[in-house]
């Protein structure tokens, strides 16, 4: 009777041991992004940037789609940083986020994002374009 709750015990601290190993290799680059987004209802987002890690820089893709009350096109470079990542291809992924806001002429852009890795994005810029939006929007990063 004791033996099933030992090993319980003992796979319990060995997840925590794993989790704990897993975030010490973590670490952390910058990104520099640039993003056109236009639409009317239903719009669309491309561009591209780098990925500065462990001394290197990679090349990066972006594209995306949004829905919701988009109007308009404008261009946002973001710069930024990246946490959680253990190698460069932890940045690819799908990023997803519900916003809304008001570009006209110029404005300043703040975003946090998350990917399916875990991969966090920290990205701050400076929009140009007539932009209205309320929308959820998919962004989707690809190493070049």
């Amino acid at each position: 009777m004791r033996s099933p709750t030992f090993f319980r015990s003992v796979l319990a601290a060995l997840i925590v041991l794993f989790a704990g190993l897993t975030q010490a290799r973590a670490e952390s680059g910058t990104v520099t992004l640039t993003v056109y987004k236009g639409g009317w209802i239903i719009g669309g987002s491309a561009g591209g940037g780098t990925l500065n890690f462990r001394g290197r820089s990679y090349g990066l893709s972006v594209g995306g789609i949004d829905y919701g009350l988009v109007f308009g096109g404008s261009k946002t470079t973001f710069r930024g940083r990246v946490s959680n990542i253990s190698r460069p291809s932890d940045v690819a992924g799908v990023y997803g986020a519900a916003g809304a806001g008001l570009a006209i002429g110029g404005g300043a852009r703040g975003i946090v994002l998350t990917n399916q890795k875990g991969a966090v994005l920290e990205l701050s810029g400076h929009q140009v374009g007539l932009m209205a939006n309320a929308d959820l929007s998919g962004l989707a990063i690809t190493m070049k």
